[in-house]
């Protein structure tokens, strides 16, 4: 791209004066044969940033064009004109003070606003065989900042709980996708998700549906992606397992009992012999056995979370 002209000089003139250069530049014949283009540089735009709508495929023998917000050409639409025999510019009502035009048709918008975005018209006029022009039409669209994932609660218990997950920040113009274990969202009665997809409510969380879940924002000018967020289940207690550590026993070894569970967190453990508490730990070793040693051994578990209780 070479360098941008100076923009000409602006005039300010009366609203009288201002409709009828509108009209002159409106009343025009479609020339279907010209292929102009519009190109915004940078091609993804965050906002508080200037964009550039370049133009391209000018046609020749141009007298002047005029940019519109949106695809409607009218005098509401009108942001500015501009004249190549007069060098002129010639603002409208939808001139914010932050557009700048240039005689090489390019259109500098600084600053951008959520309310720039949409489409945007140039309209060209050229001599010959009449008032000829042609139209070019481009849609600006904001860069999407990475999104986020909110939920209500990070610690639900198993299969008691309802937990809302959130995509946020909540922006307009977008649509919502959601992903667990890198896959699309199966479908199930335990997962609903909002009209516009953005909260997504989960009904009695298992260890399938804690996570990691993902989200992304999406329009059709750029996407970004959430990190990925795995809820901290809180289940147990399953039914334990007591294992020993000798099949069989042999003098001068020390068995040891093992209380096994899957539980998060921890499950507490308590060992009773004969119904009298021994300690508390995991593993239980017998220091002293002897040939007549016997016993009921019992280990006692405690979910102090979900306050689930198994022996």
């Amino acid at each position: 791209m070479g360098p941008l002209s100076v923009p000409p000089y602006t005039l300010h003139i009366t609203w009288k004066e201002l409709l009828l250069t509108a009209s002159l530049l409106i009343f025009w014949n479609p020339l279907t044969t010209a292929q102009v283009t519009i190109e915004a540089q940078p091609t993804k735009v965050s906002e508080g940033k200037d964009v550039l709508l370049l133009v391209y495929n000018l046609p020749e023998n141009l007298t002047g064009y005029s940019w519109y917000k949106g695809q409607i050409m009218d005098l509401q639409h009108y942001i500015a004109a501009y004249t190549t025999d007069t060098e002129m510019i010639i603002f409208g009502p939808a001139y914010s003070g932050r557009e700048t035009v240039y005689s090489n048709a390019s259109l500098l918008i600084q600053n951008v606003t959520k309310n720039d975005t949409g489409s945007y018209t140039i309209q060209i006029t050229k001599r010959g065989d009449g008032t000829k022009g042609v139209t070019g039409h481009f849609t600006l669209y904001l860069e999407i900042p990475k999104p986020y994932i909110s939920s209500s609660n990070l610690n639900p218990r198993e299969c008691t709980e309802t937990v809302i997950l959130s995509c946020d920040p909540d922006t307009q113009d977008v649509s919502y996708l959601w992903w667990i274990n890198g896959q699309n969202l199966p479908i199930s009665s335990k997962l609903q998700l909002s009209e516009n997809n953005r909260t997504l409510s989960l009904f009695g969380v298992t260890k399938d549906t804690a996570g990691p879940y993902e989200c992304e924002m999406k329009n059709p000018g750029s996407s970004s992606r959430s990190d990925p967020v795995t809820l901290n289940l809180l289940y147990g207690l399953d039914a334990p397992t007591i294992s020993s550590s000798y099949p069989y026993y042999h003098p001068g070894e020390v068995p040891k009992l093992s209380c096994l569970t899957d539980s998060h967190p921890l499950a507490e453990h308590s060992w009773l012999i004969d119904r009298k508490f021994q300690q508390s730990a995991q593993m239980f070793f017998i220091l002293q056995i002897t040939k007549t040693y016997r016993g009921v051994y019992v280990c006692f578990m405690h979910n102090s979370v979900t306050g689930g209780k198994i022996s």
